[in-house]
């Protein structure tokens, strides 16, 4: 069966930027790259989300359940302890956490695989209120101070939303998103939401990351306001992304099928750089340098020989 490129495509983009935020985290003293980190999180995990959702379809029933234990939760205990051990080896101070508390970006493994549970009993319950009710959800859970980092609960509740926006969506909207007035309108919407954010970079990328409960952000009684304007927010910056993704083949079409090697072995090379203090940033030469090294990780990461190093690890395959 011919493959879209149109996903391949969408999952490429994500896990670049998705590298490249990780990068750039450090370096938030330069305004350019502040307003770069917040932009790029107000939509990146909720666009891998909602493909993660439109492509659950037809999961739920029991082998599909034990499918995702072998391809989610025995690569997060074997990642957990590598990144783990890398940690320590590298002289990480906070390397020993609990096995519930994901390393670097190992919550996705576990949250993933929690929305596939939640779909088993929102996959009945009709869209328009199954939606709201998971928005719901999101915003009560940052009232609660005992749901956090472990086991990735915060995350999970708060971007199921997007899981579920995906599982309902069809390729027919997809294809509207796609229409010419539309795609003006949302590079509109982009390019607006960048100025906005380099004029009043005060956001909080704790509202982002959706690890926190309001209390730990500092917002307590308004938390809830601010998590659905944040939600408005990355809806829309997601619908807008959506909207530009080219359909047809790219040079890194092929690439995007191997998103997951990107994303889980990517942590090494970032908090090796973070670590060792690897760069200096203070130019405009030195973001396009940035640019590069991420790029490049994405690019190295995608290569078959990696896949054939890690398969017996990520796929459970020799």
């Amino acid at each position: 069966m011919e493959r879209d490129m149109y996903f391949d495509n969408a999952r490429w983009l994500m896990i670049a930027l998705v590298v490249f935020g990780h990068l750039i985290q450090p370096y938030q003293d330069m305004l350019i790259l502040q307003t770069s980190y917040t932009w790029i999180y107000t939509f990146h995990m909720p666009v891998f989300i909602f493909l993660a959702g439109f492509f659950a379809k037809g999961m739920g029933h029991k082998a599909a359940i034990e499918k995702l234990v072998k391809k989610l939760l025995l690569p997060y205990l074997f990642f957990q302890v590598i990144y783990t051990l890398f940690y320590y080896a590298i002289g990480k101070e906070d390397w020993l956490q609990s096995v519930l508390i994901p390393q670097w970006a190992l919550w996705f493994l576990i949250s993933l695989f929690c929305w596939h549970m939640l779909l088993i009993l929102f996959k009945y319950v009709r869209p328009l209120l199954g939606i709201p009710l998971a928005v719901l959800i999101g915003v009560l859970a940052g009232y609660v101070d005992t749901i956090g980092s472990e086991l990735s609960l915060s995350r999970t509740f708060v971007f199921f939303p997007f899981f579920l926006i995906g599982y309902w969506a069809t390729k027919e909207q997809l294809a509207v998103l796609r229409r010419l007035p539309i795609r003006i309108g949302a590079s509109v919407v982009l390019i607006s939401a960048g100025v906005i954010l380099y004029h009043f970079p005060d956001l909080s990328s704790g509202w982002l990351l959706g690890s926190k409960s309001f209390a730990e952000i500092g917002a307590d009684e308004s938390g809830g306001l601010i998590r659905m304007l944040v939600y408005v927010i990355s809806a829309g910056m997601m619908a807008s992304v959506l909207s530009l993704i080219p359909a047809k083949e790219t040079p890194f079409s092929k690439y995007g099928q191997r998103t997951l090697y990107v994303y889980l072995l990517h942590g090494f090379a970032i908090q090796y750089i973070r670590v060792e203090d690897l760069f200096e940033v203070s130019n405009t030469l030195d973001i396009l340098g940035l640019l590069f090294v991420a790029f490049s990780i994405v690019w190295i990461l995608s290569q078959r020989w990696v896949l054939r190093i890690w398969k017996p690890l990520i796929e459970l395959k020799s």
